[in-house]
């Protein structure tokens, strides 16, 4: 592929619209290419486990001759490549969510998630790769095998919205979709160098019964924040299969004014992670970057407590996700994945434990079993008791995303230790990411974005929180952190895939 073309494969969507309504881009163009250079990327990454090619094609066809006519009805994302993480499904499509179980699945009806999206303009091309089931902080499964980062093949991009992740940073797509229950959309941006926004719960409208937990939200992934925003503008808003669901619907603005005066806090750890050095000092460059900007940066203190959230946070999961896997267990036990059956199993563990009325500690994740759903939710409202403050006096909260760069792209949690900073880590599926105690205050508005590389050549990241409901504060500092160095759009910051 030529270097004109691959620039192509890169644009961002606000300047791709900006082109086809100038008629000095067509839609066929991008998506033919968006098309080549997927199948040149998933030959290596694994990014995709399914493409419809033609019908793009067809559809950006369609799109070129609107843009052509001047049409009145052009849509937010008219002619815009989109992979759809394969956890959601599109009516007529195969949705396997990474499973030999539902290998040959075809959805009857178009998500309420997704409707949004498939009646915005935007070209889908094809279905990005996820661990099965989403259950964990890779992306690798039975069906689909090993998706592997672009930077480092080596390594894994992140999951569970890992294809996505990967399919942006290679230039694969233009949009994407993630779902986040405990980082599933930051620690693969953050792995890939890419942007990803976990809104707050409420906003983006989900298909029923995910909807209802307050951990499990929606959300869009792209290059920059601007098309990151434009992408979520689509998105939020109520839908009437989603109770909660919020009115009225926001639009975020695509470019904002400056943050010369702003307060921004910092916590390095949360209070009790441990950092990976390299990730320690890009975070801190992170912070210089924003003090250029005109922000004050002051460090503060959380005491948020690791065995308490990590519990809490454990046992929700089994209550509620691990759960519907645990139910698939009498007939198809021998079709999980090794993540899958350990999470099942958890369930199973943590319904013991609240039948008995006592804690049980389960070693493959790290923490006690069968807290109640009212003690899950003391813990988190001792969370954001210390936090709340913070938030009230400064204009932004930052901490690095992933308190590691990555875990090797094969990674199995019975065999291999996470190891930072020489300290092998408890519980070894969450241990290398710091997201998750923001799924447990779900209504933070969470933006991840770039931070640096690690010497291994993967990037790493910081994630930017605001007061709830919040979100137009964290695109406004990501877009003003993002001027100083637009990441991707530097031929030099992309993987040679």
């Amino acid at each position: 592929m030529s270097e004109s073309n691959l620039e192509l494969c890169y644009m961002p969507a606000t300047e791709a619209i900006k082109k086809f309504q100038e008629k000095t881009l067509s839609p066929v163009e991008l998506v033919s290419e968006i098309i080549k250079r997927s199948e040149k990327v998933n030959a290596t990454l694994n990014v995709f486990n399914y493409t419809c090619f033609e019908d793009a094609l067809e559809k950006a066809k369609k799109a070129e001759k609107r843009y052509l006519d001047n049409s009145n009805e052009l849509l937010p994302l008219e002619g815009i490549p989109l992979a759809i993480k394969d956890e959601a499904g599109i009516k007529g499509q195969p949705n396997t969510f990474g499973s030999l179980i539902l290998k040959d699945n075809i959805s009857e009806h178009t998500d309420a998630d997704l409707e949004k999206l498939t009646n915005s303009g935007a070209v889908i091309h094809a279905r990005s790769t996820c661990p099965e089931f989403s259950l964990t902080s890779f992306t690798h499964s039975r069906l689909n095998g090993v998706t592997h980062n672009p930077w480092n093949t080596k390594m894994t991009p992140g999951g569970s919205s890992g294809g996505s992740a990967a399919a942006l940073a290679s230039g694969a797509t233009t949009l994407a979709t993630g779902s986040d229950i405990g980082g599933s959309i930051r620690i693969p941006a953050s792995a890939c160098g890419i942007v990803g926004f976990k809104p707050p719960f409420g906003r983006n409208a989900q298909e029923p019964p995910y909807n209802l937990d307050q951990y499990c939200v929606v959300g869009p992934m792209a290059r920059t924040v601007s098309d990151c925003a434009l992408m979520q503008n689509v998105m939020c808003g109520p839908h009437p299969k989603d109770i909660v669901s919020i009115r009225p619907k926001i639009n975020l603005p695509l470019n904002y004014p400056d943050i010369k005066g702003w307060k921004i806090a910092y916590s390095m750890d949360l209070g009790y992670f441990e950092v990976d050095k390299e990730v320690e000092q890009n975070t801190l460059q992170a912070l210089e970057k924003f003090k250029s900007l005109g922000a004050t940066v002051t460090e503060v203190k959380l005491n948020w407590k690791k065995e308490e959230i990590e519990s809490a946070c454990y046992s929700h999961y089994a209550s509620f996700f691990a759960k519907t896997v645990a139910d698939l267990l009498p007939e198809h036990k021998e079709k999980l994945s090794s993540y899958a059956l350990m999470n099942a199993q958890s369930a199973e563990v943590h319904m013991k434990a609240l039948l008995d009325n006592k804690k049980i500690y389960y070693p493959q994740l790290g923490a006690n079993l069968g807290l109640s759903p009212n003690e899950c939710a003391i813990v988190a409202g001792e969370m954001y008791s210390e936090l709340s403050p913070i938030l009230d006096q400064y204009d932004a909260f930052i901490s690095p995303t992933n308190n590691l760069p990555a875990v090797k792209a094969d990674v199995d949690l019975e065999k291999d230790p996470v190891i930072i900073n020489g300290k092998e880590q408890v519980g070894r599926d969450m241990c290398w990411t710091m997201c998750y105690p923001f799924n447990m205050l779900g209504r933070l508005p969470v933006l991840s974005v770039p931070s640096g590389f690690a010497s291994n050549g993967i990037p790493t990241g910081i994630q930017i929180i605001s007061r709830s409901y919040a979100d137009e504060v964290v695109f406004q500092a990501g877009f003003n952190y993002e001027k100083l160095d637009p990441w991707l759009q530097n031929s030099q910051n992309r993987p040679k895939i």
